[in-house]
């Protein structure tokens, strides 16, 4: 049995129709929690039209101990929770949880920095191997199909060795929390971890304090750079397309576009003659579009994290080291001013 811990908007409008989705392949939900009674019933009124079930209420303002967390916690046919509250207290949350013996999916990002972030995780993988616990971080962006197949594409040396990638982005949530995103999807698609990044972070639109625009150059491995880019401050409420990548090889590119409701990827490489020594040889282009529909990975990802419970195949996603990189990209892109930062000593 699940039990959802927080009552936000992503829930309503993400996990609830995902579960409603996945139906019978994944465990009921049985209990939610909120920290006030009204946000935990209205959220129980909800799941009960979308499953066609009365999971119970719980929160901790009121006069009702029976109705806290801890009395969640302690129920035995509650096996797993779904934690998506606010991103300073989700460790606190996430380690009772752990404690308390469930298995964990918490939103990201998994921490609001990346001290924070370290502290987690080695408190929390003790607690995973003594009690044979799944903790998983909820990137969905890891679980999208077009990622995942632009990843192989890449990975399986259709545009040549890659050495060039450009990304713009303009999300629509906080930096850190819609940045995440944007590291997962490349980090999902580049066969190789991001080493360094020097860049500038700066602020446009005062109410988005203290920074709305970044712009990086980044290096993955020790040869392959690229640049990333993402605004929140644009000036108009129409914006240029989001989440674009180009991923530039030696002998040819992928190109990852979001297009309404799918994602797009074109992939287009040069096409040697057969029978003519290579001075001789004139390239052609060869171009191949794919179209993969954009679920926001959340249905994957939960599926995932309930087959590692079980036991079954699962995807290797939602990993919280990996998580954990994420955020150092986003923290080093908001901190460098200018000076190259090394990733990878960021998170050991």
């Amino acid at each position: 049995m699940t039990a959802i811990l927080g009552a936000g908007l992503f829930v309503k409008q993400a996990y609830l129709p995902a579960l409603t989705a996945l139906g019978s392949a994944v465990p009921p939900l049985k209990a939610v929690y909120s920290r006030s009674e009204k946000s935990s019933s209205e959220l129980a009124l909800e799941a009960a039209k979308l499953l066609d079930l009365s999971p119970d209420i719980y929160y901790d303002i009121g006069d009702d101990p029976s109705k806290n967390l801890d009395v969640l916690l302690g129920r035995s046919d509650i096996s797993a929770v779904i934690i998506a509250l606010p991103i300073t207290l989700q460790p606190d949350i996430v380690l009772k949880c752990l404690k308390a013996g469930k298995h964990v999916l918490s939103e990201k990002p998994m921490a609001p920095d990346v001290a924070r972030g370290l502290k987690l995780i080695r408190d929390a993988e003790p607690l995973c191997k003594q009690g044979g616990l799944i903790w998983r971080v909820a990137e969905n962006f890891e679980a999208e199909p077009g990622y995942r197949a632009a990843g192989e594409i890449v990975r399986s040396g259709k545009i040549g060795k890659w050495y060039n990638t450009p990304w713009r982005t303009v999300p629509d949530v906080s930096t850190l929390d819609g940045g995440v995103h944007t590291v997962a999807a490349l980090r999902t698609i580049l066969p190789e971890p991001f080493t360094e990044l020097s860049g500038f972070a700066s602020l446009n639109k005062d109410y988005l304090i203290p920074h709305d625009t970044i712009h990086s150059v980044v290096r993955a491995g020790h040869h392959y750079h690229g640049i990333v880019e993402m605004t929140f401050a644009s000036p108009t409420k129409s914006t240029p397309k989001g989440d674009n990548i180009v991923i530039t090889g030696t002998d040819g590119w992928l190109a990852c576009n979001k297009v309404r409701d799918s994602l797009e990827l074109v992939i287009k490489v040069r096409v040697k003659e057969e029978g003519k020594p290579e001075e001789e040889q004139e390239y052609q282009e060869k171009e191949q579009t794919l179209s993969y529909p954009s679920r926001n990975g959340v249905e994957d990802e939960l599926l995932d994290f309930f087959n590692k419970i079980q036991g079954r195949e699962a995807l290797d996603i939602g990993r919280p080291r990996n998580a954990l990189k994420d955020v150092a990209f986003i923290q080093a892109a908001l901190t460098s001013e200018g000076k190259l930062i090394d990733l990878l000593a960021l998170v050991a």
